[in-house]
């Protein structure tokens, strides 16, 4: 249990850094492109730590087992990455963010169809409280929303929910190593194919015709740089490669349901580390936002740490 919310930990921090840190290098290198670099150094990195869970468990991967992480590796990581950037053209980047941050609502209820997890009380009113938080973020009446914008945002979430809730189905079997490690592999191989179909002629131009240059010939190693490198290896190391197992191994211990507020505490959590490292201002309604979410994701997690020290508070269930 207690080893379950030191991954989320983990986790949170290390998502939550994620745009931070990006912002060190914004426009240096193109976005799909270093989603490849993301991932397919995440799967190196993570590579020797799943091979020796697999022996320690004493699996073998076959056909069954690396289609399902093929199935995953296109679902969260192929599919919804690109269609996040995507998003990105048409609203605005922070209103992107927080509504990806809005994956436990698909999770909860994905998890309960797919998973049989319980919808408790306390995860109701989490969500409630979340929602609410979210929304003082966004601030929708002070906001143009773009509504294809918002469309393709809420697609990638619901694409990365789906990826989260399926990964926990192998996660006891194989371990969040194993799973983080072979979906990424499979995502970054599917995301390479389509980076260089975009260099057909035909293709490239189809994109920059349809207002879409940013995803026309994308490069695969021009723009990296000594000074942006560490960024580089913080977003695929760090981020993609210790931030995701983190979060497949606490759903070896918590339901998919709690391990997803993951994603509630980075809008929380990113302004935070914004303020302190690049000096952006954090406005009132953020501040609102932040209590209402940080409230949320504590009303569920504590009942379940209470729980475990054998308080079980049934009025929250």
């Amino acid at each position: 249990m207690k080893k379950g919310y030191l991954y989320i930990a983990v986790a949170v921090i290390l998502f939550s850094s994620f745009e931070v840190v990006l912002k060190f290098i914004a426009g240096q290198i193109n976005s799909v492109q270093l989603t490849l670099a993301r991932f397919s150094i995440g799967f190196l990195f993570l590579l020797p730590l799943a091979l020796h869970t697999l022996k320690k468990r004493q699996k073998h991967l076959d056909a069954k087992p690396l289609g399902y992480f093929a199935l995953l590796g296109l679902t969260g990581i192929a599919l919804s990455m690109p269609i996040l950037h995507l998003a990105v053209n048409y609203t605005d980047s922070a209103v992107v963010a927080v509504l990806f941050s809005c994956n436990p609502v698909f999770v909860t209820f994905l998890a309960f169809f797919v998973l049989g997890e319980p919808i408790l009380r306390r995860n109701v009113a989490a969500l409630i409280l979340e929602i609410a938080g979210t929304i003082a973020i966004i601030s929708p009446f002070h906001t143009r929303l773009n509504l294809w914008g918002v469309f393709l945002a809420l697609l990638s979430t619901l694409l990365f929910s789906v990826y989260g809730v399926m990964g926990k189905k192998k996660c006891a079997e194989y371990g969040g190593a194993v799973v983080t490690c072979f979906s990424f592999l499979f995502g970054s191989l599917i995301v390479l194919v389509f980076i260089l179909i975009t260099h057909i002629p035909a293709v490239a131009q189809a994109l920059i015709d349809a207002q879409l240059p940013a995803f026309s010939n994308i490069p695969i190693f021009a723009g990296y740089t000594l000074e942006n490198l560490p960024y580089v290896l913080f977003v695929s190391a760090g981020v993609a490669g210790i931030g995701f197992c983190a979060y497949f191994l606490a759903m070896e211990y918590q339901p998919a349901s709690v391990v997803s507020l993951v994603y509630f505490f980075k809008p929380a959590l990113s302004p935070v580390l914004a303020w302190l490292l690049h000096g952006e201002v954090v406005s009132p309604n953020m501040l609102l936002g932040i209590v209402l979410i940080v409230a949320g994701s504590l009303c569920s997690i504590i009942p379940g740490i209470l729980e475990a020290k054998g308080h079980r508070p049934s009025a929250l269930e």
